[in-house]
């Protein structure tokens, strides 16, 4: 794969996309060789080390022996990230009561780029441990708290992320057609809460209710997770749903006044 610092591809700037492309592979390889890095990403040897030099210069990577590390740098940049919102940190009391209430994992969950972030997460007494952490990914159409945000969103932007969507297939329940996902979220709209049932991982149900400002939108959006045969009956039914919408109510309160 060929490099051209001047290059400009499709509106952004080829040698930037070749650092962060970089720093995905170092960290989802727990560390890496500049030659390991050459090799697997097909950049030149001088590229690799061009940019990961630059990298440790300015603190965004370690070099341990000959291996090259995401260096911590980036916890400050995620912090802000995640922080920048007034919501966003208003959220995170409430997910630690959510899931000490109901003795499953809570979540708050946001949208960018038209996926899901988990942003704050929480675990009961008996919560199962099964998604990947904070900052992770998740698409928006399979989950309980994902289609919560999609059906508050304004319309324009609603079809603008679903116009993207793949809709793979994570399990046999994942809804794989827009037809069917825009009925789904008529329904949420109108009773205010939207369920997961075994969409992105099987055995596991889960409720979402979106989060509101009156200035901003759709802020994101809690939800509750836990087995089929703990969620079900009135306690996925009722019991969750009320308490999520209650919660969302109490934390759009703070943020309209804060």
């Amino acid at each position: 794969m060929s490099e051209d610092d001047g290059q400009r591809t499709a509106g952004t700037v080829q040698t930037s996309r070749t650092m962060f492309v970089i720093v995905e592979y170092i960290k989802e390889q727990d560390g890496a060789t500049i030659t390991e890095v050459a090799n697997d990403l097909g950049y030149a040897k001088s590229t690799v080390h061009r940019h990961l030099s630059t990298l440790t210069e300015m603190g965004y990577a370690v070099k341990e022996g000959n291996e090259f590390h995401v260096g911590l740098r980036f916890v400050d940049l995620g912090q802000h990230a995640r922080t920048r919102r007034n919501g966003y940190e208003l959220a995170r009391e409430k997910v630690d009561q959510i899931a000490a209430a109901t003795g499953e994992r809570a979540q708050f969950i946001v949208e960018e780029h038209g996926e899901g972030v988990y942003l704050h997460r929480s675990f009961g007494e008996h919560a199962i441990r099964t998604d990947p952490g904070i900052g992770s990914r998740i698409p928006l159409h399979a989950t309980a708290a994902g289609k919560a945000i999609l059906a508050n969103l304004e319309e324009s932007r609603r079809f603008e992320i679903i116009e993207q969507t793949d809709f793979d297939s994570l399990t046999e329940h994942t809804i794989t057609d827009t037809e069917t996902l825009f009925e789904e979220l008529e329904t949420i709209r109108e009773r205010g809460y939207g369920f997961n049932r075994q969409e992105n991982l099987n055995g596991l149900y889960a409720v979402g209710v979106a989060v509101k400002s009156p200035t901003e939108g759709v802020i994101g959006a809690f939800s509750v997770s836990g087995p089929i045969h703990r969620l079900k009956g009135e306690r996925i039914q009722e019991e969750l749903p009320d308490r999520l919408l209650g919660t969302a109510n109490e934390l759009e309160l703070n943020i309209t006044h804060s």
